[in-house]
């Protein structure tokens, strides 16, 4: 009896650590960072659970799967959108959203992710549907902010805040794409053509100014050089006119460099006929008195009258003594 006593008090001790054991696990609960847990006491709400250590009652008390707090990243599976022109478009999307409420993501929604998934989907259907294939192309931050606006004022009920619906592609059909890049192609070949063409007309701008300021500056150049000889031949003039007057000459001197200049007025292939000034005459008497009493002929008479005398091929000839 002894001994089925002893027995008997062991299996009693060990059933009651057990059971002490259960109830303290069961008790004693750590809620990790970023995670809400929702108790619920004989089947009703409770309580909601922060982070760090807390106590339950045993069998009273029922702890609900934890929810994450942190914002989530949801990718949804390409949607067919029609747009207003009646083409059917592939858009992917992507949702940011975040749990704020942890006992409205629990009791107001039953899967809130789905829930999430296919309301984006019905608004982002309503939305591209009242916008042709080029807006919807080129309008994906009005479209990210109109989904967003929807989305986070229906998930607001539901302890949910929406942060950011991104459009991670639209693919229209192919058929348009081929023609879209038939498009694209001609406009890059039409803007080659423009900057081809603005090229062309800046270089011939560039070189007929270059051109012109060359033509400038030869013109200025030549009308300095003009100048320079001008003044030059001018000074020499007033040199010799000043040497002359200086030295005194007599007339026979005159006469005999006045002859000397008769020459170089039958320079030139243009020239065909001389004009003898009447003065020539006189040089000529004084260069015959001179040299013996020279007296001019016929010619020298139509000279001093003021005559025209033909060219002729050769150099006048020499006076005769």
């Amino acid at each position: 009896m002894d001994n089925a006593g002893g027995l008997a008090l062991t299996i009693v001790l060990l059933v009651l650590i057990v059971f002490v054991v259960i109830v303290l696990v069961r008790s004693v609960r750590i809620i990790p960072q970023a995670r809400a847990g929702v108790v619920e006491r004989l089947g009703k709400y409770q309580r909601t659970l922060n982070p760090g250590l807390t106590i339950l009652i045993p069998f009273v008390d029922r702890l609900l799967p934890m929810l994450d707090l942190r914002e989530q990243v949801v990718s949804f599976p390409p949607q067919p959108v029609i747009t207003e022109d009646n083409l059917v478009v592939s858009i992917d999307t992507v949702v940011y959203f975040q749990v704020t409420d942890a006992r409205a993501a629990t009791y107001e929604i039953a899967n809130y992710i789905q829930a999430v998934e296919q309301l984006t989907t019905t608004t982002l259907r309503n939305v591209v549907g009242g916008l042709n294939l080029e807006e919807a192309l080129t309008s994906r931050d009005q479209i990210n902010g109109q989904l967003r606006g929807v989305l986070d004022e229906a998930t607001g009920r539901w302890g949910i805040r929406v942060s950011r619906v991104e459009l991670k592609a639209i693919d229209p059909p192919h058929s348009i794409q081929d023609s879209m890049e038939k498009q694209m192609r001609a406009e890059r070949d039409r803007r080659a053509a423009i900057l081809t063409a603005e090229g062309t007309k800046q270089s011939a701008i560039l070189t007929a100014e270059g051109q012109r300021q060359a033509s400038i500056l030869a013109a200025e150049g030549d009308a300095k050089a003009a100048i320079l000889r001008a003044d030059g031949e001018s000074q020499a003039i007033e040199k010799v006119f000043g040497a002359i007057h200086k030295g005194n000459p007599d007339q026979k001197l005159l006469a005999y460099q006045y002859l000397q200049t008769l020459p170089k007025l039958a320079e030139g292939s243009s020239n065909k006929l001389w004009i003898i000034p009447s003065e020539v005459g006189e040089a000529l008497k004084g260069i015959g008195s001179a040299m013996g009493g020279f007296a001019p002929e016929n010619g020298a008479s139509e000279a001093e009258n003021g005559r025209t005398i033909p060219e002729k091929p050769s150099t006048p000839p020499a006076p005769r003594v």
